[in-house]
This record gives structure tokens, sequence and C-alpha cells, in this order.
């Protein structure tokens, strides 16, 4: 769970800094939102944890 956030993270930084080239730069500005699925799915993952 903690990965899939912290990837979720690192593909928005990664994002902002190359300047919208990395890391699939056929989606533009939806990489954001791909980032933030990412680290949905990592949030939905907390919910089930014990």
């Amino acid at each position: 769970m903690f990965g899939f956030m912290l990837i979720g993270l690192i593909w928005i930084i990664v994002f902002y800094v190359s300047g919208s080239s990395y890391p699939v730069p056929q989606l533009g500005t939806w990489n954001i939102l791909v980032g933030f699925g990412i680290m949905f799915v990592g949030f939905l993952m907390t919910t089930r944890w014990r």
C-alpha cells in the first residue's frame, strides 16, 4: 500500500520536474490523473489493512 502511494507521488513529481516529457509524454496532463489513480489504489489498500 505504501509502495503504490510512493509510486503515484513519484509519478507526479517526475511529470512536473521533466516539464511533461516523462513518464508518458503521449498522455500529457493526464499523467497527473494516473499518478493520483495509483495513489488512490494505495489508499484503498489501507482501508483493508488490519
